[in-house]
């Protein structure tokens, strides 16, 4: 999609800058001491607590909360890292409110649980302010493991791995590393470039040496890396978006959200990058979520989302979908694309309504056109580019419980891979498990 600025209905510079400064500040405040003292003592501390079941990583929810009510935040933030090494970043943009939260016994007995993720960030957001890493690492085992992929699951993987004493080459496409927390997570979540000094925190362990524009398939092979690493772990993500099968798709303003999201995590000033008027969304997604919210705060007019499928549905929480429409966005269910309309650009976007037939999603015969100057597709994203020698399955590299693939020398983990929910924190929850099988498999 043209990022041109004179294009009519797409213009950069809606708002002033200090209303985008504004708009896009953090989602949720930090918790000064006194308020994590106050929001620490709501924890019931459950000896088998439902909130740890739920957290992919298995944090020790009670445990670390006891830390902080105790005045020990930097103690809470080891429990929590040594979990999740992550910690920080999960505080900031994991669903808390349909995993820890929900599970919290306090949510069940007064519809309002204990703020963990609040409580999460305040402990790790203090133990990083200090010098230094919280871990040391051993002497060298003397083995390599090559980690592709600087994501939240390569990132978890390479971590973990350097704690073992192993060398871990981390090799990233693009030209920084961080993966989704980077690049694909809305801006007003994680802010101030927390992205970028997280991965250099974590690499403080030392041990890790990281190599951006690598990619594979590219720069690199799966068969060459193989050769000469004891190991490799493959945490490449869903780079690839499937396309949207409407006339009018090729249309100068129908576009890639997670390309739209990216664009605007890079942007050093946000007066500059480009919104349109009137903006429609097609996706139930996060990412959906997430550029229609961000539409909205870059100063778009009008900001529809459009689902095939009803509002339960919806990948997104009913959370996320509560925020989006607290900034004014509007949802259309049960309608999906069929053309979009324009004379070499996008001007209106025809929408057919759907329901749930006896062989599926089928549509009504009526439609319903929407303006629209700029359109972001956000239907899913898929592997770009199985790696060779990999059996895939329901087109994710097909892996075991311990992440291993059909290769012996390979393990995968994160989006990339079957397994868990496609969030951030299940992400780190499979890197970590890989590594540590492959430690295991590199001891012997």
């Amino acid at each position: 999609m043209s990022q041109a600025t004179t294009r009519p209905g797409i213009a950069a510079g809606r708002l002033d800058a200090a209303t985008l400064a504004s708009n896009f500040a953090d989602l949720h405040p930090p918790y000064d001491a006194h308020e994590a003292l106050v929001a620490a003592d709501r924890c019931y501390f459950c000896h088998d607590a439902p909130c740890v079941t739920a957290c992919p990583t298995s944090i020790d929810i009670p445990m670390f909360i006891r830390q902080i009510q105790a005045g020990q935040p930097e103690g809470a933030a080891r429990t929590i890292f040594e979990a999740n090494i992550l910690g920080g970043m999960c505080a900031r943009v994991c669903p808390t409110e349909t995993l820890c939260e929900e599970a919290c016994v306090r949510e069940a007995a007064e519809g309002k649980p204990v703020e963990i993720g609040r409580l999460q960030r305040y402990a790790t957001d203090t133990l990083m302010a200090r010098p230094g890493h919280p871990f040391s690492r051993p002497e060298p085992t003397g083995k390599l493991v090559a980690v592709v992929g600087a994501g939240p699951a390569g990132l978890a993987c390479a971590h973990r791995l350097a704690l073992h004493g192993h060398d871990v080459t981390l090799y990233d496409a693009r030209p920084k590393g961080g993966g989704l927390n980077e690049y694909g997570i809305a801006a007003y979540k994680a802010p101030n470039g927390f992205a970028q000094a997280e991965l250099d925190w974590l690499m403080g362990i030392g041990g890790i040496r990281l190599r951006t524009g690598m990619a594979l398939g590219r720069e690199i092979s799966l068969e060459k890396i193989a050769a000469e690493f004891d190991a490799v772990f493959l945490g490449i993500g869903l780079a690839g978006v499937n396309a949207l099968s409407a006339d009018g798709a090729a249309l100068d303003g129908v576009g890639d959200a997670v390309e739209f999201i990216a664009g605007l995590r890079q942007a050093e000033d946000l007066t500059t990058v480009p919104v349109g008027r009137n903006v429609v969304v097609i996706g139930g997604g996060m990412t959906a979520i997430d550029a229609a919210v961000q539409s909205k705060l870059l100063g778009a007019e009008t900001v529809t989302i459009a689902y095939r499928r009803g509002r339960d549905r919806m990948a997104a929480s009913r959370y996320e979908q509560d925020l989006a429409a607290s900034h004014g966005v509007a949802f259309r269910f049960n309608v999906q694309p069929v053309a979009v309309h324009g004379e070499g650009a996008a001007r209106e976007i025809e929408l057919a309504y759907t329901e749930e037939g006896r062989d599926g999603l089928v549509t009504t015969g009526e439609t319903v056109r929407l303006p629209a100057d700029e359109v972001h597709i956000a239907i899913g994203q898929k592997l770009d580019g199985a790696p060779e020698g990999l059996t895939l399955y329901h087109g994710k590299i097909a892996v075991d419980d311990e992440g291993r693939t059909a290769h012996p020398k390979v393990w995968a983990g994160g989006d990339c891979a079957t397994g868990g929910d496609d969030l951030t924190v299940t992400a780190v929850a499979e890197g970590r498990d890989a590594a540590e099988s492959i430690h295991r498999a590199l001891s012997g």
